[in-house]
């Protein structure tokens, strides 16, 4: 499963990365805004926002690059490792 996490903290972007994979998830993880930040999304199976720590251009921009694709959308206002545990169990069972 291919999941893209946009915002979140800058310190804690391995740890995201960390927890993905084992949970046997490839991950991107966005948590500035970038001029090749809508290039870089890809086609995921699941985008995680941490509304929270990103601007709504930001919010704005991932939804409209992922618009009519099969790509889950989760929104989550804290970025804790806890809280990504909790989407990816679901979404994890959900896929099996």
């Amino acid at each position: 499963m291919s999941i893209v996490i946009v915002g979140g903290n800058d310190k804690m972007v391995h740890q995201y990365k960390n927890v993905c994979k084992s949970y046997n998830c490839k991950a991107k993880v966005f948590t500035q805004m970038t001029g090749t930040f809508r290039n870089k999304l890809g086609s995921p199976d699941l985008m995680v926002l941490f509304t929270n720590t990103i601007s709504h251009k930001m919010v704005k921009s991932a939804l409209c690059e992922t618009k009519g694709m099969q790509t889950v959308i989760e929104r989550c206002h804290t970025s804790s490792i806890t809280a990504l545990k909790n989407i990816l169990e679901l979404h994890t069972q959900i896929a099996k």
